[in-house]
Order: C-alpha cells, then sequence, then structure tokens
C-alpha cells in the first residue's frame, strides 16, 4: 500500500496507471502510483472522502511514500449511496467532522474521533446536500452550507452546530446554492458564495447572521446593496439549465463561485468564479475588488499557504491544478491531474504540500494527488474510492528516526 516517492519525470507520473481488485461493495481498492522526487523528514496525514463509494480514506506522506494509511466505510443504510462530502478537522487535531449529502432528504453531520475513526456521537440532520464546512477557531461551532442540490431553486441556508453537543443552533438564510465556506483567521466573520446568484456572503460568529455582501458578477463586482433578492421574479424555468446534476431556473449566472477562501493574514478574500475562469481578490477592509487573477478552465477549490505565498487552485474542468504568486498576482503555472474532474485542495501547515483531491468518471477511481509547493511538481498520486471530494488536513509530525 506504500507508493515510494522516487525519482522520474511529471510525464512519467501522468502515464503511470495503478491497478488494483475491488472490495466488497464495488467501492475501487485503493492502489498506489508513484511519482517525482521529492524528500521529506516530516510524517503527514489528511483525510478524503469518496462520495460515490461511502468511504473515508486516510492518507499519509512520508520519508518512505505516500499511501492509504486506512480506508473507513461511512453512512447508515447499505442501499443507499449517501455521499460524504464535506470534511474538516477540529482546531486541535482531536475530532474529524464529515457531511453526508444525500439524505432523504436531508444529509447529515459526523463527528470522529481522529486517528480511532469512531463515531463519537449519532449523525445529526442538517438541510439539504450539507457540503463545505469550517469551524471556529475555538472549535465549538461548525458552519455549513447547505447546498440544496435536490430542491428548488430558493435561497438556502449555512447551518451553525455547536459541536461539543452535536446540536444545531441556527440555520443562516444567505441566497441560491451556497457553496464553499471558509472562516478569516480570527473567527470573527465566515465567507461563503452564492452559485447562482454570483454573490460572496460574509457571515459574523458573533450574531450569526449575514453581515455584507459582495456581488461577483462580471462588471458588478462590488458591495451588494440588497440584503434580499426577489426570485419569484427571476423565471424559474427548471427545463433551461443543469448543474451538477440539478435542473435550475433560466438565471445565468457569470462567474457562479464556488469557493471563498481567506488570505493567510486575514486581510483579502479570493472568490472562485468556476465559469468565469477567474479568481477574484477581494479587500476585506475597503470591501472592493482589488485583483483579478485570470485562470485556466473552471477554477473550482482554493487554498493558501500558510506562509502567505501561494495561492493553490483546483481547475474542475480543466482537470489540473493552478499556482499563483500571491505578490504578483502572476500565475505559475498549471499541472495536469492524474485523471479527471479535480475537485478540493488542502495544504500541509508548513506550506510544503498540497494534496488534491481528484473525482474521476463513472466507475474510473478517485485520485488524491500530491504537490511539492517548493518546486510544483506532482511528488505522488493515490488511488481511492469513486468520486473523491472533500479534503482536509489532519497532522504532521516528525519523521521515525531509522
Amino acid at each position: 500500500m506504500t507508493a515510494p516517492i522516487r525519482s522520474g519525470s511529471l510525464l512519467a507520473l501522468l502515464m503511470a496507471a495503478g491497478c488494483g481488485g475491488a472490495p466488497a461493495g464495488g467501492a475501487a481498492a485503493p492502489s498506489p502510483t508513484a511519482g517525482a522526487a521529492a524528500s521529506s523528514d516530516a510524517v503527514y496525514y489528511a483525510y478524503v472522502g469518496a462520495e460515490s463509494a461511502d468511504l473515508m480514506h486516510r492518507v499519509r506522506l512520508g520519508p518512505d511514500g505516500a499511501s492509504i494509511d486506512r480506508t473507513i466505510p461511512v453512512g447508515e443504510l447499505a442501499v443507499e449511496n449517501e455521499g460524504p462530502h464535506g470534511f474538516a478537522t477540529s482546531p486541535d487535531g482531536r475530532f474529524i467532522y464529515m457531511t453526508t449529502g444525500h439524505g432523504v432528504p436531508d444529509g447529515k453531520l459526523w463527528k470522529f474521533d481522529a486517528g480511532a475513526d469512531t463515531l463519537v456521537a449519532d449523525p445529526i440532520l442538517l438541510g439539504w446536500f450539507p457540503a463545505t464546512m469550517d469551524l471556529t477557531p475555538d472549535g465549538l461551532y461548525a458552519l455549513i452550507v447547505n447546498f440544496n442540490l435536490h430542491g428548488e431553486m430558493v435561497p438556502s441556508t449555512v447551518s451553525v452546530v455547536y459541536t461539543p453537543d452535536m446540536i444545531e443552533v441556527d440555520q443562516i438564510e444567505t441566497c441560491v446554492m451556497p457553496h464553499g465556506l471558509r472562516m478569516e483567521p480570527s473567527g470573527v466573520f465566515a465567507y461563503s458564495n452564492c452559485m447562482m446568484d454570483d454573490l460572496m456572503v460574509e457571515i459574523d460568529t458573533r450574531t450569526f447572521e449575514v453581515s455584507r455582501r459582495f456581488s461577483v458578477a462580471v462588471g458588478e463586482e462590488g458591495p451588494a446593496e440588497s440584503m434580499a433578492m426577489d426570485h419569484s421574479a427571476m423565471g424559474m424555468d427548471h427545463s433551461s439549465m443543469e448543474m451538477g446534476g440539478m435542473q435550475g431556473m433560466s438565471m445565468d449566472p457569470s462567474c457562479s463561485p464556488t469557493w471563498a477562501e481567506p488570505s493567510a493574514d486575514g486581510t483579502m478574500v479570493y472568490v472562485a468564479c468556476n465559469k468565469g475562469d477567474r479568481i477574484l481578490e477581494v479587500d476585506r477592509a475597503e470591501w472592493s475588488l482589488k485583483r483579478v487573477f485570470e485562470t485556466g478552465r473552471g477554477p473550482y477549490n482554493l487554498d493558501v499557504t500558510p506562509d502567505g505565498r501561494l495561492l493553490v487552485a483546483t481547475l474542475k474542468q480543466g482537470a489540473g491544478v493552478e499556482f499563483f504568486d500571491l505578490e504578483s498576482g502572476a500565475s505559475l503555472g498549471s499541472v495536469p491531474s492524474t485523471t479527471t474532474v479535480t475537485h478540493g485542495v488542502v495544504i500541509s501547515p508548513d506550506s510544503r504540500y498540497a494534496f488534491v483531491s481528484v473525482e474521476g468518471v463513472g466507475a474510473e477511481p478517485g485520485k488524491v494527488d500530491i504537490y511539492d509547493l517548493g518546486d510544483l511538481e506532482q511528488v505522488a498520486s493515490l488511488e481511492v474510492g469513486q468520486q473523491a471530494g472533500g479534503i482536509t488536513f489532519w497532522k504532521m509530525e516528525p519523521a521515525p528516526s531509522n
């Protein structure tokens, strides 16, 4: 189960293919492939969900290579695909939180003891298709977007969960199809998007209310004056449009934002325009657009290195990962993923490695591709269950001495 990190070209990596049988239940058996040269004096762990296989995988990267450290089946009903989607790690590293999006009809939030990978409590019901989440710095509250993939194109909500008791204490109405949510470093404000409204919303965690909205529509970037939108006047047309398997209304967003990522120092927020092929840099203090980064096809998820040097973007339609220098705003290039439909990205606390989930298509296995952020090379790739999506970093520790 170990993929040694050994010398080799990026081309050789991209041509490599892992193979393996499927375990009971039809889930893809994790199978590794090796990548370009790298070295590490630490061991890194991340968790990733396989949405179409109802599996959670723990990924390990160390001096001896990359491997699937453990695979954990998730869900309650064997006859239903419950779809692990969003992941988050508690600030102290003790717990892993996971959303399952395909409920009947509501999805759930799950809480695991990290490492042991056992449930702490029964999962709790949230809204329709709970997806991305983040936690306040003290770990007491989780904010989870209810993407509403199954329902009508109407304003949806962000669930607020008190994590010690796993109780939903509020639902904050935001806008249509909220997606992606991240806290700024102080934890006072959280930022999310609405794909169909071309909006970024700011949530005040002291009041659990929307404090500001920002239009990300092309040519209309700036503060959104109206705190409510008349969706009845938008012409609901459930035959004219599809997004992610969901039919929608005839409105045509120009950005379709999928992620909001605060900068390492909290002064900026970066918004991925999945439709517009660009990333917006929004100044939080001035609440204004500062820069626009043109990207490859379909930027989807974002992460910023803790040292503030790089912005890493997954290109969902472009099947790759693109790297940006935040001082200059310049693209440093992109690297193809090892399969298609690139999804999530999370960066290690030392700003050294990016762990990227890639969904694949149909019965293809998902992948976790790992990138060295020093030379922007892919150093390893691991096969996981189908439709690898949500991903979270767990911990890093010193490598064992020989």
